[in-house]
């Protein structure tokens, strides 16, 4: 974990902040575009937010929070209560999201999703490579940071408020696609199921914000036998792994609990889980939150 101090609060568009977060004790861990980190609110929620600040900046991180209707308790908090000068644990930089080295990019981001295709369209014109974005919201009233977009990417961004202008055309960008041209696209469900409906898997690089629908078998018991402390934990058909280790001492890091921020991996040393994420554990991981296990016995490094 790392101290950090909330330096700065901003209003981003409508219902967003963007909160600067200062490092209390020397330079901040480093990151690279599409990482994001976990933040561990006074109200002792954890959150995750990408990062959208300049990675060449270790004094500080910056993050955008939208004001969700249906808020569990994170967004309602950083909105209503966090002040300037609050002082916040916050993770180490995690990256499901790289940006993979390419002779040019096509950026697609819907409303909040700019957040991690920001730092992607940064890093790409600095260095030199084609890239455009083509940034997708309501109004550009909704659309955060599209103002410092305009200023310091000029054409290479394309503002497109739908309610005046219609959604862009998907197809249209696909067919203009440079050779060997990779597409970088964050944002709610329909842009992602749109965008994979017309651009080649293997061009397509996407982060969603809440997990795919995905049918398993029945959940059943299983066994968890804890390598370091030799502790053995049930784990029931109706509780997740992630909380039957909390409840017999052995909490893990959580944010999303849905499986798509990462916080919760977990190394597996025999048997074997059942990937339920949506990001793709590494060989030898797995998230707690929603993963189980294929074997009777699964045994971790806990």
């Amino acid at each position: 974990m790392q101290q950090t101090v909330v330096d700065r609060i901003d209003r981003a568009a409508e219902d967003t902040v963007s909160l600067v977060l200062r490092g209390t004790t020397g330079p901040l861990a480093p990151w690279e575009p599409g990482a994001h980190l976990d933040i561990t609110l006074p109200n002792w929620l954890t959150r995750q937010y990408s990062l959208c600040g300049d990675p060449a900046d270790r004094t500080a991180y910056r993050v955008a929070v939208r004001h969700e209707r249906l808020s569990r308790g994170g967004s309602e908090y950083i909105h209503r209560f966090l002040r300037q000068g609050r002082v916040l644990d916050v993770s180490l930089p995690r990256n499901h999201f790289p940006l993979v080295p390419a002779p040019a990019y096509l950026f697609l981001a819907g409303g909040i999703g700019i957040t991690a295709v920001l730092p992607m369209l940064r890093a790409a014109v600095s260095a030199g490579i084609p890239a455009s974005l083509v940034y997708v919201g309501p109004s550009a009233a909704t659309m955060p940071f599209a103002d410092e977009l305009r200023t310091a990417y000029g054409e290479h961004v394309r503002i497109v408020a739908t309610r005046e202008q219609g959604r862009p055309d998907l197809g249209a960008l696909a067919a203009g696609l440079a050779p060997g041209a990779l597409v970088y696209c964050c944002g709610p469900a329909p842009m992602l199921t749109a965008a994979s409906a017309v651009f080649p898997p293997g061009r397509l690089h996407t982060e969603r914000f809440h997990p795919v629908a995905k049918s398993f078998a029945p959940d059943t018991e299983f066994e968890v036998r804890c390598a370091k402390s030799g502790r053995k934990v049930q784990v029931p058909a109706d509780e997740s792994l992630l909380d039957a280790l909390a409840h017999a001492g052995h909490p893990l890091p959580s944010g999303c609990r849905e499986g798509v921020c990462g916080s919760c991996e977990l190394t597996v040393l025999e048997g074997e889980p059942e990937h339920r994420d949506d990001i793709g554990a590494p060989e030898g991981r797995m998230y707690a939150c929603v993963s189980r296990a294929l074997s009777r016995c699964l045994v971790v490094d806990l």
